[in-house]
């Protein structure tokens, strides 16, 4: 029978009975703030039935909650422990984005040079759309009328024919993905309108790899991870990622995948091919501290959140991929919530879906992470668990 169908309540009962057996855990007495998501998160487990999740909130005062619910790998029901790993898909662009102003504030780089100044030499940059006119700000705003490679039916097909050749471990080179929208015509003039493109922010990675003649994940980790200690987000390089808890797929899934993309705990594909679109793997704490020290300044030096939030207009044609009220700056989407404005990202790959925001209204940052590809409305999951965490603390 289905797991969302008569095992479902046999699974509540279960963990249920999990939670009676655990008295040592049960008579430390969590903290309101982490009893108060546990709840928030069981309660949402139960009315969408995602396999499991993780959620983290970073208080006024610096302090980190956090709270899991469900299964890290529901086949041998193994309970989802808040400190799970998993891919973050798409919100890597924001430590992408950091990196790059970073090096703009050092002057080693300019938001509004042409890109050509950096791969003017490549052999393939006179068929990039738009190449003269681009800079580093259309990239990393999603202004340059770049297509994005991953929905080209090409690139898609060249996935499954390297995977059949290849097996799992198959990936794609920067430079190879980016072949997929040469000589295509652009959407529209650089700057002139707003589409989200993974291709992007692999131009804006070849230019801090050019730059610093240095891999971009070394330039992360010493700029950004080391720092600001980070130290459970790492690249999502190669299959075998340790902590991965299992990921699953609903519905239809991309690329020929099954339904489950672990295999004792490691990736059925491998996720180096995201690299700057994304490329990282990490917890729902880790991500929760980082939008909490991005948003309040705390994570580069100098004054940086100007130039970071200066966003797409509204106006803006094209703009759909977020939802025609949300903004995009550089790797942050802004829109409006109950609580106010909030900064953050989402993402998703195979598997998997995550989500940080910030509210500076109340100076919550809040992050949540699904172990798994389907119908669930995370920036609503975030709102929720901040207005809870907020309520807990008063």
């Amino acid at each position: 029978m289905s797991f969302y169908g008569l095992h479902r309540p046999m699974l509540i009962v279960g963990l249920m009975l999990f939670g009676g057996m655990c008295g040592t855990a049960a008579a430390q007495s969590p903290s309101p703030v982490v009893a108060a998501l546990q709840t928030t998160l069981d309660s949402l487990w139960t009315q969408d039935a995602f396999p499991g999740a993780t959620a983290a909130v970073v208080l006024p005062d610096g302090t980190l909650h956090a709270a899991a619910t469900g299964y890290a790998d529901r086949e041998d029901a193994t309970r989802m422990p808040p400190d799970a790993r998993m891919l973050s898909g798409s919100t890597g662009k924001s430590f992408a984005a950091a990196v790059v102003l970073a090096l703009a504030q050092e002057d080693r780089l300019d938001l509004d040079a042409p890109i050509a100044r950096w791969l003017g030499d490549r052999p393939w940059f006179d068929r990039l759309p738009n190449a003269e006119a681009l800079t580093l700000r259309h990239l990393l705003r999603h202004q340059s009328g770049l297509r994005d490679h991953i929905h080209d039916e090409d690139f898609l097909t060249a996935v499954r024919e390297r995977m059949a050749a290849d097996g799992p471990d198959a990936a794609f080179a920067p430079e190879e993905l980016v072949a997929f929208v040469l000589d295509a015509e652009p959407l529209f003039a650089a700057g002139a309108g707003y589409h989200y493109s993974d291709t992007n922010y692999l131009l804006a990675g070849l230019i801090v790899e050019a730059v610093t003649d240095s891999a971009y994940y070394d330039v992360l980790q010493e700029r950004l991870l080391d720092p600001l200690h980070l130290a459970a987000t790492t690249p999502a390089d190669r299959r075998d990622l340790p902590g991965l808890v299992a990921g699953y797929v609903e519905g239809e899934a991309p690329f020929g995948l099954p339904p489950k993309v672990t295999q004792d705990g490691t990736l059925v594909y491998n996720p180096a091919t995201e690299w700057t679109g994304g490329g990282l793997v990490t917890t729902a704490s880790d991500l929760a501290r980082w939008a909490h020290r991005l948003y309040t300044g705390e994570a580069l030096p100098g004054d940086y959140l100007d130039e970071l939030l200066a966003a797409v207009p509204k106006d803006a044609t094209q703009q759909a991929h977020f939802g025609a009220d949300v903004r995009y700056g550089l790797g942050v989407t802004i829109r409006s919530t109950e609580l106010g404005t909030a900064y953050g990202h989402r993402g998703w790959t195979p598997g998997y879906l995550s989500i940080f925001e910030y509210y500076p209204a109340h100076e919550i940052a809040v992050a949540v992470q699904v172990n798994a590809l389907g119908p669930y409305d995370l920036s609503a999951y975030a709102v929720r668990l901040a207005h809870t965490a907020r309520a807990a603390a008063e």
